[in-house]
């Protein structure tokens, strides 16, 4: 259908039309200018700056910033710290088989957030960390014993931590944190772990058993050992009491004490036989038969010096 000029010009309807048209298009892309003229980097970020996908070297911090509508764009970089987890499979040193858990906490520097979209790029976690992570675990794995890696697991998880450390410090990426959540080893393997336990736990019963019977024979010694010592004690206070009594009666017994004594317990009766102190002779005195008196003549006695 034609349109005629003349009457398009006669009302002005369309020409009208048409500027509104013009001023909402121009509106919009004024919008889009503005929309495009700035960008916010979230806390914890790093605003990567790429001029028509040039990257520029020095990143912007967390706010806001002003840019080049259509020219420039900004890639946000995190440097929170963020964590990775897998499982890794390696082999010991005694060439069991090793599967485990582990957890890398990491963090990526703020100043190499340029460089490592540069040369890396966003997803440098899967292209970069992961592969280092593998090979660290493997490296460090082999160095032990499967049994090692049990009862060591500290020591290896700060290995493979400093290794992990000393391949990826260079991107600007640390290790915050390494944990090993578990070891998984085969069902032979367990097996004769559980039967070493029970062996350990069987030998270190019989040593307990063994001291305790030491112990109570050493106790029973050393009773019978203090008996003994407190026995002999007292026989020996006994002893000295006793000589204690003798020294005393014996410095308290005189010639006269003992005469006391004698007329105390003499029943009236004079002796029978008697001498004198030099004595030569021997009387026999009884006084019932006055005409019975007995005289023998003993032999002097003869003193030896």
């Amino acid at each position: 259908m034609a349109i005629n000029i003349r009457e398009i010009n006669k009302n002005g309807s369309s020409k009208k039309e048409f500027k509104g048209v013009k001023w909402i298009v121009i509106g919009a892309a004024a919008l889009l200018v503005a929309a495009n003229s700035f960008t916010i980097v979230p806390a914890g970020n790093t605003g990567v700056v790429l001029t028509l996908g040039e990257v520029s070297d020095k990143g912007l911090e967390a706010g806001f910033h002003l840019k080049i509508p259509f020219i420039q764009n900004v890639q946000d970089m995190s440097n929170k710290i963020q964590v990775y987890e897998t499982p890794a499979s390696a082999v010991s040193k005694d060439l069991q088989t090793v599967s485990s858990n582990i957890a890398v906490n990491y963090k990526l520097v703020s100043d190499n957030s340029p460089k490592m979209y540069e040369e890396v790029g966003a997803e440098y976690q899967t292209i970069l960390i992961a592969p280092v992570v593998q090979e660290c675990m493997k490296s460090v794995t082999a160095k032990y014993t499967a049994e090692e890696l049990i009862t060591e697991r500290a020591a290896v998880g700060e290995e493979v931590k400093a290794s992990l450390d000393s391949k990826l410090n260079a991107y600007g990426i640390y290790i915050e944190k390494f944990n090993i959540v578990n070891f998984d080893f085969s069902a032979e393997f367990n097996s004769a772990i559980e039967a070493k336990q029970v062996a350990e736990q069987n030998l270190l019963k019989t040593k307990t058993e063994q001291q305790q019977a030491i112990e109570i024979a050493n106790a029973e010694a050393k009773k019978k050992t203090i008996a003994a010592n407190a026995q002999a004690e007292a026989t020996l206070t006994e002893a000295e009491a006793q000589a204690k009594a003798n020294r005393l009666l014996e410095e308290s017994l005189s010639e006269k004490v003992i005469a006391y004594e004698q007329i105390q317990k003499w029943n009236g009766v004079m002796p029978k036989v008697t001498s004198g102190d030099e004595g030569g002779l021997l009387f026999n005195v009884d006084l019932e038969d006055s005409s019975a008196v007995q005289t023998q003549v003993l032999p002097p006695q003869v003193n030896e010096e």
